[in-house]
């Protein structure tokens, strides 16, 4: 039916379609645009841009990528730059056509779905965001790296009967680390190196010092060594992606805070409230006013997504793009499964992960997740609530609404009168009436 349709049907008539890959690109334009209509082109900067200027000669105006990994992403910076609109597919639009499954066909059959408009576009933050984006997603993966060198660290201490952990909360703390560079420096007695314990610790120095007596064994030594020397080469490339982090945000707010500057120690409240600041401006809003929502979080939320939501027609179109929506599988008037989807998506990870933090709250979404949770499972009750968060961070990122906790006690009021409007209509429908015991009396 799809080949029966007219060329007058056609919604983009000048719509290209790209089979993208790692060697090389399968282009297909408009048969009537070009003697050849369907050409490949290499990979190399100089073969992107002699396909951009292919498909302005061929007055192409509107392409359909179909994503493969991120060969896609100088291809699509190379043809945005040139004018064009460019739309990056799912190919798990296509992937039911049977029949087409080679580079050739794959790209005349984009190229006539798009040409039919019967393609969605995925969404791609705005440039400034990606930049941003990229080293957030890189701080995060230096993060994980440096958490597996602690337990390797942790793995090299018991290999040697050093049970740090049975004495100290943070093994990386002021007192671990302190004593794990003692360790690597040389030092073997116990009650020297339990003199690195601070005050604050709860162990008393005795146990400190049992903990510390081990069997110093060369080879762990050195991985203990080569573990710290990581930790601390991580640490470093940490430190430069905040600083360039807080550049690029101070560029994007116009703050007027030197943010080039690495944070001193001992001044992390002072940097966390500069940040909170720097994306307070940046957004418009300060959604760290949001219980649940730390710096952290916000961060995440920012860097993906940026504070430009007009590519979502509404509210429900952001939830959805999320994975927060209950799914709509029906059939025959039976709801099958009505369970989200599974996501990969950031910012729905670091909203679920928010949303964890209120189950002690007493705020009004604290006991919000609280409710859901007598009423249902938790990972259900978290996805709920996280679906709440989502749509207060959209009304303040599209309205500029503050946000104001209306407190757990509102918050209960409000549901008592909800229950009680909700059982007097019951019983009206039953034909009886509900009184309240003094007015009865």
């Amino acid at each position: 039916m799809m080949a029966m349709r007219k060329r007058t049907d056609t919604v983009f008539p000048n719509a290209a379609g790209i089979d993208v890959g790692a060697s090389s690109h399968w282009v297909a334009v408009p048969p009537d645009a070009a003697e050849e209509s369907v050409r490949e082109f290499g990979v190399m900067t100089d073969d992107l841009r002699a396909l951009a200027d292919w498909l302005m000669a061929c007055k192409v105006e509107i392409v359909a990528l179909e994503s493969t990994g991120v060969y896609w992403i100088p291809l699509f910076e190379i043809l945005e730059q040139r004018g064009l609109q460019v739309w990056l597919v799912d190919a798990r639009q296509m992937k039911y056509v049977p029949g087409r499954k080679s580079d050739v066909q794959d790209c005349q059959w984009l190229q006539r779905l798009m040409s039919y408009g019967l393609l969605r576009a995925a969404w791609r933050p705005a440039g400034e965001v990606c930049e941003l984006r990229a080293i957030a997603r890189l701080r995060e993966t230096l993060l994980a790296e440096q958490a597996s060198w602690v337990q390797r660290m942790q793995k090299a201490l018991v290999q040697m009967n050093i049970q740090l952990t049975e004495v100290l909360t943070d093994v990386m703390g002021m007192s671990g680390q302190a004593i794990i560079r003692d360790i690597v420096a040389g030092e073997r007695n116990p009650e020297v190196l339990a003199r690195h314990r601070h005050r604050r610790v709860k162990a008393s120095t005795e146990e400190v010092i049992r903990a510390l007596t081990g069997n110093w064994r060369q080879e762990h030594l050195f991985v203990l060594g080569q573990a710290l020397s990581m930790y601390d080469d991580i640490a470093r490339h940490l430190r430069e992606c905040d600083a360039q982090m807080q550049v690029l945000l101070g560029q994007r707010a116009q703050c007027a805070i030197n943010v080039g500057a690495v944070p001193r120690a001992g001044s992390k409240a002072r940097a966390a409230f500069d940040v909170r600041q720097m994306l307070a401006n940046w957004a418009g809003v300060d959604l760290t006013r949001i219980n649940g929502l730390e710096v952290s979080s916000v961060m995440k939320i920012l860097t993906e997504i940026g504070p430009d939501l007009s590519r979502f027609a509404n509210v429900k179109h952001f939830c959805s793009w999320l994975g927060l929506c209950p799914g709509t599988k029906v059939s025959g008037g039976k709801v099958l499964s009505a369970g989200t989807k599974r996501s990969a998506n950031r910012v729905r990870q670091a909203l679920k992960m928010a949303a964890m933090t209120l189950s002690h709250s007493n705020s009004a979404l604290g006991a919000f997740y609280r409710r859901l949770c007598s009423r249902m499972d938790k990972p259900k009750a978290n996805t709920a609530t996280a679906h709440k968060l989502a749509r207060m961070v959209y009304f303040m990122l599209t309205r500029g609404e503050a946000f104001v906790d209306q407190g757990q006690q509102r918050y209960e009021e409000l549901q008592r009168e909800r229950s009680i409007a909700a059982l007097k209509r019951r019983a009206t429908a039953l034909g009886f009436q509900i009184n309240p015991i003094g007015a009865a009396a």
